[in-house]
């Protein structure tokens, strides 16, 4: 098995997935297959016409089409896989990887599985020696996600166990270095893995809705446990530059979901007060989730019984 997910030798296999590509951008991915046709409008591309050659060529249909082929990359793959729940796109793939510092022999927790496409990017980060413990509650999710993990790599991931059960009541006991929650109430599950992490460990929640956002920050600041929060929202914008023409592009992929970033800190050790007060009413009588302790008594700040 090839962890990388990149085959090799270079030539393409029967059974290699490749992505074809015409003049207009658009995507087909196919499985090639000995005697296999792909059938369009512009007529059929012959699979076998693929078939030991390398990738990165250009082949014409009968009709006249052009497309380019290859292998398909692993942010290509993430957003055209089967999928039965959403699944993490490739820009917050990228800025979780390194705003959990997620490195070669890492131990992960990943809790909220979807269909694999932040447990691929993570078992590419930890490599062999590392382990990826994911936790998922449906076992129809956690299949598609095993099917999509294992299609990519081309077998099962030694450093990967998949457990479908609830976080809270199926987490071992074991220590972890790095744990990324993607799930409707991460606040829920902290207590959990805070026991678990070691000093230093760094925790990321991805939410969909600001009100999930100020949850887990508040969340985070009233356990004591690890440090002030790091909120962020990821945008990416295509360009469009050709002679003369440069200007942004119609490609724009605006907001899909919201990180909060922590470090646990060492037993017994509580994060130091905030400088900044939060303003007067943030805590008022409206809101009914956790109180910072060290918020002062005027704004809202007395512990309460939630």
């Amino acid at each position: 098995m090839n962890l990388s997910g990149v085959k090799n030798p270079h030539l393409l296999q029967a059974g290699d997935r490749v992505t074809l590509t015409d003049a207009k951008g658009r995507r087909k991915s196919v499985v090639l297959r000995e005697g296999g046709e792909w059938h369009t409008t512009k007529g059929v591309v012959k699979h076998d016409d693929l078939i030991g050659g390398p990738e990165g060529v250009t082949i014409t249909s009968h009709g006249g089409q052009e497309y380019l082929a290859f292998r398909p990359i692993l942010s290509e793959f993430m957003v055209s896989m089967p999928r039965d729940a959403a699944v993490i796109y490739p820009k917050d793939a990228a800025q979780i990887l390194m705003w959990t510092d997620i490195f070669p022999g890492a131990r992960v927790l990943e809790a909220g599985v979807g269909s694999g496409a932040l447990s691929l990017a993570l078992l590419r980060a930890i490599g062999s020696e590392g382990k990826l413990h994911s936790y998922e509650r449906r076992q129809q999710f956690a299949d598609v996600a095993r099917k999509n993990v294992e299609t990519f790599l081309g077998g099962p991931h030694p450093a990967w166990e998949l457990t479908v059960g609830d976080l809270v009541e199926a987490i071992e006991d074991e220590p972890i270095d790095r744990a990324v929650l993607d799930m409707l109430a991460p606040w829920e599950c902290i207590d959990a893995v805070a026991e678990r992490m070691v000093p230093g460990g760094v925790l990321t929640c991805y939410v969909a809705t600001a009100t999930q956002l100020g949850r887990v920050a508040d969340t985070l600041r009233a356990h004591g446990g690890f440090t002030e929060p790091h909120l962020t929202e990821t945008t990416v914008r295509d360009w469009h530059a050709e002679g003369l023409a440069i200007r942004p592009g119609h490609g724009t992929s605006g907001h899909t979901g919201f990180l909060a970033i922590s470090r646990r800190l060492a037993p017994g050790q509580r994060a130091p007060m905030r400088k900044r007060r939060p303003s007067p009413g943030a805590y008022g009588p409206d809101y009914h989730g956790p109180r910072p302790a060290n918020i002062p008594v005027e704004l809202g700040g007395a512990p309460l019984q939630d």
